[in-house]
């Protein structure tokens, strides 16, 4: 007989944000005429760069002509994108990444869940917490840990990410294999020095481990001393895969194109210890089950990268950041401790009693959404995150009802 996977029963019965929507579903119907600022799930909110409509414009009229037009394209992406990744966004900042060490996807959430496929089950995972779901999930359906109990589950390391460390992780003092990583972090948008970078690479390579580094919130740090990529640190192409995304830099959201680096000295390691290189294992796994991202997105991506692309973006990224500045002030007016906002859209606020409960309150005096840190992991209980993605007009109006209601 056909059986399921039972590890997908260990899940919690709702997707954090799947819970917010109905939460916020039920408060619509009982108050009809409330006007609910969203300040929770981090949709971009942004219409596209122009010069990324211009591109995606130019490739749908390339498709519309059989001299032009395109099928099924390389998996692993164009190469007229993945050159102009390697060049921008790492050998600009002294990384050097080649061109097919990228691998264009539909997004970072997909590929952080897909990578762990090529891993050994008996893997031992670490994450942060607070920590974005997916991390731990997809590792709960591949059956690397044991049940959940009391906010946590079993066989997995927690790192927690406290006011008292600047919620930073401290290393593991256990054995792992794997770690997740992510800066400017979700939830917490804290970002790291290349000094607290280097600690996690060095301790990769003594301990034999493998760091997931999620860079999808890169674009909106603003200390240019702050390391972009974990390929700024010396040792990193050894131990570590990175992530990233044109959603949030670009507006992507609802386009759909990430890539993944996979360096060609990236290593697991064999049962008998010997290493074995990860390029070629997510190379075949990619090929396998991906088909590619459509021609038309990939131009659009490409233009991200012309001059005027790069202008458009930082003016998006720059009315994004102000927003953020706009949460901060209020914050501070108010007296509540948080951290972000400086380096990312997220400000992560303590709210001094249960997320949750906070979460109603704010929703049913003010209609303002923001999202429960209960939701992130037992770290979050007493914290929300409140994210810049909105126009400045409705950040400016929610932060004035939560002054009226909290202040």
């Amino acid at each position: 007989m056909i059986r399921i996977n039972p590890h997908y029963k260990k899940l919690q019965a709702s997707y954090l944000f799947s819970d917010i929507a109905a939460r916020i579903s039920d408060f619509s119907q009982k108050n009809p005429d409330t006007e609910i600022i969203r300040l929770g799930i981090g949709d971009a909110t942004r219409a596209l760069p122009a010069a990324c409509i211009a591109a995606m414009h130019e490739a749908v009229d390339e498709m519309g002509q059989d001299a032009s037009f395109r099928g099924y394209g390389p998996e692993q992406g164009y190469a007229f994108l993945r050159e102009k990744i390697a060049e921008h966004d790492f050998a600009a900042r002294g990384a050097q990444i080649a061109a097919d060490e990228i691998f264009v996807s539909d997004g970072a959430k997909c590929d952080t869940g897909n990578f762990q496929e090529i891993l050994a089950t008996e893997t031992r995972v670490a994450v942060p917490d607070p920590v974005y779901p997916v991390y731990v999930d997809t590792n709960v359906m591949a059956g690397r840990t044991g049940a959940f109990q009391d906010g946590r589950f079993e066989n997995i390391v927690y790192m927690p990410c406290t006011r008292e460390n600047d919620y930073l992780p401290d290393l593991p003092d256990t054995d792992v294999d794997l770690i997740y990583l992510c800066f400017p972090n979700n939830p917490t948008g804290t970002a790291t020095t290349k000094q607290t970078l280097s600690k996690w690479v060095d301790f990769a390579r003594q301990n034999k481990a493998l760091i997931l580094y999620d860079a999808a919130y890169e674009a909106f740090i603003r200390d240019e001393t702050l390391p972009r990529s974990i390929y700024e640190i010396p040792g990193a192409r050894e131990v570590a895969v990175e992530f990233r995304s044109f959603s949030k830099t670009a507006g992507f959201t609802g386009t759909r194109c990430a890539y993944t680096v996979v360096p060609k000295e990236c290593r697991a390691f064999d049962k008998n210890g010997s290493p074995e290189m990860l390029h070629p294992l997510w190379n075949r796994r990619h090929s396998t089950k991906f088909n590619g991202v459509a021609y038309p997105v990939q131009r659009a991506a490409e233009a991200v990268y012309s001059e005027q692309g790069q202008k458009q973006v930082k003016a998006i990224i720059d009315d994004y950041m102000k927003n953020a500045d706009r949460i901060c002030r209020e914050m501070d007016a108010l007296g509540y401790s948080y951290a972000g906002g400086k380096h990312s859209p997220y400000i992560w606020v303590d709210a001094r009693t249960d997320s949750w409960n906070f979460f109603n309150a704010l929703l049913e005096k003010t209609g303002v959404v923001c999202t429960p840190g209960a939701g992130f992991g037992p770290c979050g209980s007493r914290y929300i995150r409140l994210s810049a993605f909105n126009s400045y007009d409705n950040v400016d109006r929610a932060m004035q009802r939560i002054r009226k209601a909290l202040g």
